[in-house]
């Protein structure tokens, strides 16, 4: 999964990057500072005491920290390409939203629909190329995978035109699979931090309801104080609890943002164990076993038979597999069973 922290000029968002990471942010060989973070998992956790295996791995975010967005730099292409391209692959961005003077006035959805304008007009102007490529198509007019193409593309022009990003489009929802391709900006997930100064910290909970009705419906929200928790991220993991509770922090940043992203997108995480390794594998809610078995490797879906199955709940309540299995909990799923949270699985897969 990889993530892009979006914003406006001062906003913070290197703040919330390092908040995120524990790094500083620097631009090397002209690339976007980026950075992968573990997802926690306290399942992980209680399986290593009992597999001790050689190898753990978590789930892994990818996060970039991107240039600000301001108005006319990415309709006047101020924007480098390869931040562009960075943007277009990202599975999600994390949009950070000033509620700090900093010499200007605080405009939360000013901040919000000028970068919604030059994502919507970054989207026109790859749609009207693309249909413009199609329409010299002549000998190929009537084929009808171009046409059903062509009409959606119609129908995402009409919508940004409108000054709407493709987010709120039902056709992604309808028939959104041929377009995937084009990794239109407005489309992708949004999520939003309203970064406050340390004063606001104490009525964060209040804020959110009071912003919560300046910004679309269809971008989840949440508040933090991005000074204070970059300051965190440097402290030693032994003071973070005092330095927390000193400052009333229940949950780090990271922690909400990566629940946030996985409500976001969609994600669960089976569960793989062994000796060898432990791990959590994130995939999207509503994958069956042998989708989930291409994620270990793609041969494994190729020569899928059949997926060992049982619940970490049940694992941990029965005392592991040979409990399971005497309580019948233990099964065998074929290709098209859909893989809950916290399945652990075993893939069979023939030669």
């Amino acid at each position: 999964m990889q993530i892009s922290i979006i914003g406006s000029p001062g906003c913070g968002k290197t703040t919330l990057f390092q908040a995120l990471t524990g790094l500083f942010s620097e631009k090397k060989n002209g690339a976007d500072p980026s950075a992968t973070i573990d997802v926690p998992d306290e399942r992980i956790e209680r399986l290593v005491d009992i597999f001790h295996p050689r190898k753990t791995t978590y789930g892994k975010i990818a996060v970039a920290d991107t240039v600000a967005i301001e108005e006319g730099n990415i309709r006047k292409e101020t924007i480098h390409p390869k931040t562009l391209q960075e943007m277009r692959g990202a599975d999600a961005f994390l949009l950070v939203l000033r509620n700090f003077k900093n010499g200007k006035a605080v405009d939360l959805p000013g901040e919000l629909r000028t970068i919604l304008d030059e994502f919507i007009i970054a989207d026109m102007v790859q749609v009207e190329a693309r249909l413009e490529r199609i329409g010299k198509q002549g000998g190929k007019k009537e084929d009808p995978v171009l046409l059903h193409e062509a009409s959606s593309l119609r129908e995402c022009l009409d919508h940004l035109s409108a000054g709407k990003p493709l987010a709120t489009l039902p056709v992604f929802q309808r028939d959104g699979r041929h377009l995937k391709g084009f990794r239109f900006l407005s489309q992708k997930p949004m999520m939003a931090v309203v970064n406050c100064d340390e004063e606001k910290a104490e009525r964060f909970d209040s804020l959110e309801g009071d912003l919560k009705s300046s910004l679309p419906a269809h971008i989840p929200l949440m508040t933090a104080c991005g000074k204070l928790e970059a300051e965190l991220a440097l402290v030693q993991p032994g003071e973070r609890a005092e330095f927390m509770a000193e400052y009333g922090i229940e949950e780090t940043v990271a922690g909400r943002i990566i629940r946030l992203a996985y409500h976001t997108l969609g994600l669960i995480s089976f569960l793989t164990v062994g000796e060898d390794e432990c791990r959590a594998w994130p995939i999207r809610r509503g994958m069956n076993a042998q989708e989930a078995a291409g994620t270990i490797h793609t041969s494994l879906s190729d020569r899928f038979i059949r997926a060992e199955t049982v619940s970490y709940e049940d694992f941990m309540n029965y005392g592991g597999f040979p409990g399971c299995r005497k309580a019948g909990t233990w099964r065998l799923e074929g290709k098209n069973y859909i893989v809950r949270d916290g399945d652990i699985l075993t893939i069979r897969a023939g030669n």
